[in-house]
């Protein structure tokens, strides 16, 4: 349970510090045992700042047979001598890797590290010669069989997605260093490795076959991030000062906190996840934000996505099989595994007979955050604006004002950058309810009635708004439509206004260019 005077590790990654400085800690080391007793090889990803570092460097302490970091915990009751192993921990998260010899550097750098320590004679060797050798010296001199932890092994991939020549030089001598993983088998005892992406086709993995990937794994879905239950369990006077400070019950807070950070899920059964990054911070500081989306602009994804040319419905939801989403590939690349894999999307459910996964935005923080982030990248908004129309937006369309917010829609479809493609009625409709949607709107599309289907329904807490879109048409035509089929009659007797739009899109002006409204 929390105390008082909580001290909540934002940032920290080192399991020892944690313990030792007596910051608060979420028990994970359960999954320790299932680790051990597993494959030899294993793989995980997650989003940036979900805990993998943190989950990694415990691993390197259990290891280590550093016992006195568990008491208390799971991992004290397991069934295990305690002795310590060697561990080679390999950080690739230090450096950003926009130059050509930053890779080279950082891996120069931890060896000449690693031949010190087990007295290894350097000579001109390639990284992966200098590996195979330090595993073999390292078997030697302790008698025992290493355990080798590589945190974020992809990104010196991720930041060069859009730099082929250079990611085909770090992909090449990544490929290289981990093939020792396989070549020297009888000198491990485990093999973990994190990341962000699973890059399918790119032989980093080429030689290592038999490598376990858990990042679809139920057994361990919630190895990092935040459950409900440990959420209720070890954060009680964080949620206690929240609703003190916002006037609310600790119910009411633990919805706000549902609203605004849960909603991952990483395999088809999963408890919900929180984001722990943004839980400690709004604990911390006793106040809502978006924290996560905050602290890293998804910059590479943002690019990727505008030369992929993808389809906005893509980044609400969409349905997908596991192998759309595990693999990467630089040849043919798959944007929904990107956004999914770097959390911007999550799991909403799965379909067994088809085998498929449906997708959607996890949570408040990641929807209001990334539509911030990306309407400068495909619209003449800058980044200075962006929050102040987002706000005017919702304040409109909260307060019934249509010929404001339509003109508003107006002005950001002229923004649109002429590499977006709305050559049709569906691409303009799949646009109007991705913005509408990311900025908390209650949106539908395609809604049945008995006599046809309604393009666009968004509804608030006074006004339902049933739109009809035409394309090079006339909105006087698609009013017209609303009304003949009264798409409006199962709301005749609700207590809200109903707003009837007609709207028109030309592709000639590449804009909403007419719209009629009768209320």
């Amino acid at each position: 349970m929390e105390k008082e005077n909580v001290k909540y590790p934002i940032g920290q990654q080192s399991f020892e510090v944690l313990r030792n400085r007596g910051f608060l800690y979420v028990d994970k080391t359960m999954y320790i045992d299932k680790i051990v007793n597993g494959s030899q090889y294993h793989f995980l990803g997650r989003p940036r700042r979900f805990g993998k570092s943190l989950f990694l460097s415990t691993l390197k302490s259990f290891f280590e047979g550093k016992r006195e970091l568990f008491k208390g915990l799971y991992a004290d009751t397991m069934d295990w001598d305690w002795e310590p192993y060697p561990v080679l921990y390999l950080d690739l998260n230090t450096s950003k890797y926009k130059n050509p010899k930053d890779l080279e550097e950082v891996l120069d750098r931890q060896l000449r590290e690693w031949e010190e320590i087990y007295e290894v004679d350097v000579k001109d060797k390639a990284p992966s010669q200098r590996f195979a050798t330090i595993i073999k010296q390292a078997y030697k001199k302790t008698g025992k069989p290493l355990v080798i932890l590589v945190d974020e092994y992809d990104k010196p991939l991720v930041n060069n997605l859009h730099n082929k020549e250079q990611f085909e030089e770090d992909r090449y001598t990544l490929a290289g260093l981990y093939s020792n993983f396989k070549s020297s088998a009888d000198y491990l005892r485990l093999v973990f490795l994190t990341g962000v992406t699973r890059f399918g086709k790119l032989s980093v993995f080429s030689d290592l076959n038999n490598i376990s990937d858990i990042s679809f794994d139920e057994d361990y879905a919630a190895v990092c991030g935040i459950t409900e239950d440990e959420l209720i369990n070890n954060f009680q006077e964080g949620i206690t000062r929240l609703s003190l400070k916002y006037n609310r019950s600790p119910e009411e807070e633990l919805a706000e906190l549902k609203r605004n950070y849960d909603g991952y899920h990483f395999s088809d059964v999963s408890p919900d996840i929180y984001n722990p990054f943004s839980l400690l911070q709004v604990f911390a500081k006793r106040k809502y934000n978006n924290y996560w989306i905050s602290s890293g602009a998804p910059t590479i994804l943002a690019e990727q996505l505008k030369i992929a040319d993808t389809d906005l419905e893509e980044l609400i939801k969409t349905r997908c099989s596991q192998n759309a989403l595990e693999g990467l590939d630089i040849e043919t690349p798959r944007p929904i595994a990107l956004v999914y894999q770097t959390g911007y999307l999550t799991i909403k459910k799965y379909d067994e007979r088809r085998r498929l996964y449906h997708l959607g935005i996890p949570n408040e923080e990641v929807k209001q955050g990334f539509f911030e982030f990306l309407l400068p990248y495909y619209t003449s908004i800058n980044e200075e604006n962006v929050t102040p129309f987002i706000f005017d937006l919702i304040d409109e369309i909260e307060s019934g004002d249509v010929n404001a917010f339509m003109t508003r829609m107006q002005s950001l479809f002229a923004g649109f950058g002429h590499d977006l493609k709305f050559d049709e009625e569906r691409n303009v409709q799949n646009a109007m309810l991705l913005i509408f949607s990311l900025v908390g709107m209650h949106t539908q599309a395609e809604v049945r009635t008995s006599d046809g289907r309604i393009d666009i329904l968004v509804r608030t807490p006074k006004y339902v708004y049933i739109m009809e879109l035409k394309y090079d048409g006339s909105a006087e035509e698609a009013l017209r439509q609303i009304e003949e089929k009264e798409y409006d009659l199962p709301w005749s007797v609700d207590s809200r206004k109903v707003i009837k739009i007609g709207i028109n899109y030309s592709s000639m002006k590449r804009r909403i260019d007419e719209w009629c409204v009768n209320e």
